[in-house]
């Protein structure tokens, strides 16, 4: 069920993280580096009002709705996000106080809202495993938010225009799955029910909501301290690294998140310790091997996607982000399984509390001496603490197991296929389209050969495996024939 759960995930988010390169290429072409600035760092403050908007049901939807146990928790989810919809005005000073322009607050806004919405509908989906549905709607919020985005780049090449195009591309990626989601639903006024969900979801809506606003401390510092154009072009190299890397490490751990619940519940801790490694080893056998070749190849790939102004600086701050990622995906997408397991929210707090300070010194120190640079070494620093915060938490909460022999030798693997990438690329005198065709398959094909050489997360049995299922299926096949 993993497997397939995260297979259909990580095909979705493949897609849809293609269609984000695409939207960053086409974007960064189109739009100047201060408008593009000003849409990223809307994009960064809405993603913070919408994570505190949405913060207060995440374990509510993960933990309730996934026992799939005729609980119905949908109405009063969507009664409590409706009266913390009533808050996001108060946001708009805040976004003046950032730098933002009033439009540009306003419109920002509007996206936090509708994002949120469409988190929501994806977590109740995601609860109830409906992978399929999921990548329609992730699918469906990709190709509006490009097609939506080159309207506006043809019409009116603005930052405030494209951030209202992506709040409009997040409604309409909403409704692909409303009434799936929400078919039934009415609205529950429990004042009991939701001053529990209040309670419980406090912790857990601080940390999230501090985590973001760390992970967009760095580009607003930039913004003030250096300028809105520099910040434009950090966050492009920012995020072309990160909807390369989060998004199949989102797709895996979307997929045994709820499985965990399900086993804890059901089966006990054994069952669910068991699961973890084995999705820990999967994690890190994604995500390491990934990091280390875009950060081997980030000149090439910094030349191919992005527009000519963001190129040099992206090349600099590429590398340096991906090994960050590397650290905050095992601490967001691993570790913290441990603090929901436990029901110990609070952990997640004392965890953002120690990567948003990490962040915000670093950050300041960093950004004033080096710029943009700088805020990328400051990102890996703040999620290197993170990483071992978090690892110290979770011996106090549910204890998450740490096969350190089974990822030691991913770690050998992922290393090795680094070397032989760079040693390979600089013998090859072609352009950057060709070199990275031939750099990542050649990166592909040594890491699956160490994979299957050391047997990492059970390959060679996983195949055996399918192998098998493919034969009885065929067999089936020529028989009913």
């Amino acid at each position: 069920m993993l497997i397939r759960q995260a297979g259909i995930n990580l095909a979705a988010n493949v897609m849809s993280a293609l269609l984000g390169l695409v939207s960053v290429s086409v974007f960064t072409r189109l739009f100047s580096p201060h408008d593009y600035g000003i849409y990223l760092l809307g994009i960064g403050f809405a993603g913070v009002v919408s994570v505190f908007l949405v913060g207060w049901f995440r374990n509510l939807v993960l933990s309730g709705h996934a026992r799939n146990d005729g609980t119905d928790v949908r109405g009063l989810v969507l009664t409590g996000y409706a009266l913390c919809c009533l808050t996001a005005p108060m946001t708009y000073g805040a976004g003046l106080w950032l730098g933002l322009d009033g439009a540009a607050a306003l419109a920002a806004i509007a996206l936090a809202v509708a994002v949120g919405l469409f988190e929501l509908t994806q977590d109740l989906l995601r609860a109830r495993l409906e992978a399929v549905a999921v990548m329609k709607a992730t699918l469906g919020r990709a190709v509006a938010v490009l097609g939506l985005g080159v309207a506006v780049a043809l019409l009116h090449p603005t930052g405030f225009v494209l951030l209202l195009a992506a709040a409009l591309a997040a409604l309409l990626a909403t409704l692909i799955q409303a009434r799936r989601a929400w078919g039934g639903t009415t609205l529950v006024i429990d004042r009991a029910g939701l001053a529990a969900v209040a309670r419980q979801g406090l912790p857990l809506t601080l940390s999230l909501t501090l985590l973001a606003i760390s992970g967009v401390t760095d580009r607003f510092m930039i913004a003030n301290l250096v300028g809105a154009a520099d910040a434009g072009k950090y966050v492009a190299a920012l995020d072309l690294v990160r909807q390369t890397l989060m998004m199949p490490a989102m797709s895996a751990a979307a997929a045994f998140f709820p499985i965990a619940v399900q086993i804890h519940a059901n089966r006990g801790d054994a069952a669910v310790r068991a699961h973890l490694a084995d999705s820990g080893e999967l994690l890190f056998g994604m995500i390491l091997p990934a990091s280390l070749g875009l950060a081997v190849l980030s000149p090439h790939i910094a030349n191919v996607v992005l527009g000519p102004d963001f190129r040099d600086l992206a090349a600099q701050i590429m590398p340096v982000v991906a090994i960050a990622v590397i650290f905050q995906i095992m601490t967001q997408q691993y570790l913290h399984a441990s603090f929901l397991l436990s029901g110990r929210n609070a952990f997640y707090l004392i965890n953002t509390a120690v990567i948003i300070a990490a962040n915000v010194v670093l950050s300041y120190v960093l950004v004033s001496d080096h710029g943009a640079v700088g805020a990328a070494w400051a990102r890996l620093g703040a999620d290197v603490a993170g990483f071992v915060c978090a690892l110290i938490l979770s011996r106090f909460a549910f204890k998450v197991p740490l096969p350190f022999g089974r990822l030691s030798l991913v770690m050998v693997a992922g290393l090795a296929m680094a070397l032989a990438v760079a040693a390979i690329d600089r013998h090859l005198p072609i352009g950057d389209v060709a070199a990275c065709v031939v750099l990542v398959g050649a990166g592909v094909i040594i890491c699956a050969a160490l994979y299957w050489l050391l047997d990492v997360a059970r390959l060679r049995e996983r195949l055996k495996h399918a192998a098998a299922l493919f034969r009885t299926s065929f067999a089936n096949t020529t028989i009913g024939s």
